[in-house]
């Protein structure tokens, strides 16, 4: 939409330190210890505008729901979409918490009944990393109240309006659910 309010949009990408300084070039030799390649969450100007969100069919991700999704209760988001998606409308340090390793809580809206909306929050609503680098949305609360099951197809994003993630069930595959 040409009238959307732009927001503040930084892209977030991983730094990866493969030369040593001086320093711990001279460490590494005296402790007879190979350097360790590190990276570092930082902030950098997209050379590209951030992706718009298309009001009428606001879901960026779409996930359909697997078996592991459903006995974990939470959503498993993609590395990609969730820096392309999510993260660049954090601000760094948020994304640090992250990316580090912590659960950071957040705030979901189902709005799959658009005359009324449910919010989940608390401390058993958050995004995490995975081991693989992936996320995870954990809300068991959801999956219960939305009788989300195996092959279900749900749309989400992240609002910059609200800091809220945005929930929809769009499709359901009628079945046993786990």
């Amino acid at each position: 939409m040409s009238d959307q309010k732009e927001f503040l949009s930084l892209k977030k990408t991983f730094f990866y330190n493969f030369f040593p300084s001086k320093e711990e070039e001279e460490a590494c030799k005296l402790n007879n210890t190979p350097h360790v390649v590190t990276r570092e969450l930082i902030e950098i100007r997209d050379i590209y505008p951030p992706p718009k969100i298309d009001l009428e069919n606001p879901w960026q991700i779409k996930i359909k729901i697997t078996s592991y999704e459903v006995e974990a209760g939470a959503l498993l988001i993609p590395y990609i979409e969730t820096f392309e998606y999510i993260l660049r409308y954090w601000t760094l340090d948020l994304a640090k918490i992250l990316v580090n390793g912590c659960g950071v809580c957040v705030q979901v809206w189902d709005v799959t009944a658009n005359s009324a909306p449910k919010k989940y929050e608390g401390e058993r609503v958050y995004l995490w990393k995975l081991c693989n680098d992936d996320y995870a949305l954990s809300c068991i609360e959801l999956f219960n109240s939305s009788r989300l099951g195996i092959g279900d197809e749900i749309g989400l994003f992240w609002d910059p309006r609200s800091s809220n993630f945005m929930f929809k069930l769009l499709s359901q595959v009628k079945g046993p659910t786990i």
